[in-house]
């Protein structure tokens, strides 16, 4: 499923505090140090930058942090139609693993079903030199934002 990053448009929260991920307050974002870069057309593109803390001594990403990055990439493709409306909450996530991963990886993910409140998302990671890493599908429940209060 290779996508590129032109099949994405770049993200409208360019810019966005490190604890926020497309628009949403989320801790984890900075403390994993994943960045949302594009979003739209049902997809998403999601970066994870290396941290050495987070790897073995041959500086190989823990398999936990790339599920994470996965789980990241394809919630935010199932709410890639609406970003600012929607959250979700993840239902079922299921991994494959192809290779290590090193440096920086980048998810790119795509909603394949969105129904009025469950979407099912596949996607993949990928090390910045193009090496599959890893592939991804997940269920995810639409969730509706509050509007802010004043």
């Amino acid at each position: 499923m290779t996508m590129t990053h032109d099949d994405i448009p770049p993200s409208p929260f360019a810019g966005e505090a490190t604890d926020r991920f497309f628009g949403l307050p989320m801790a984890m974002a900075r403390a994993m140090q994943l960045r949302g870069e594009r979003i739209g057309n049902d997809r998403a593109q999601v970066r994870m930058g290396f941290q050495p803390d987070q790897a073995n001594s041959r500086g190989e990403v823990h398999g936990g942090s790339i599920a994470t990055l996965l789980d990241c990439a394809l919630a935010a493709a199932a709410r890639a139609h609406d970003p600012a409306a929607y959250g979700v909450a993840t239902i079922d996530l299921t991994l494959h693993y192809v290779a290590v991963g090193t440096g920086d990886l980048i998810a790119t993910a795509h909603c394949e079903r969105r129904g009025r409140s469950i979407s099912f998302a596949r996607g993949e990671v990928r090390a910045e030199d193009g090496t599959l890493v890893a592939l991804a599908t997940g269920t995810f429940k639409l969730v509706a934002r509050q509007p802010a209060r004043g």
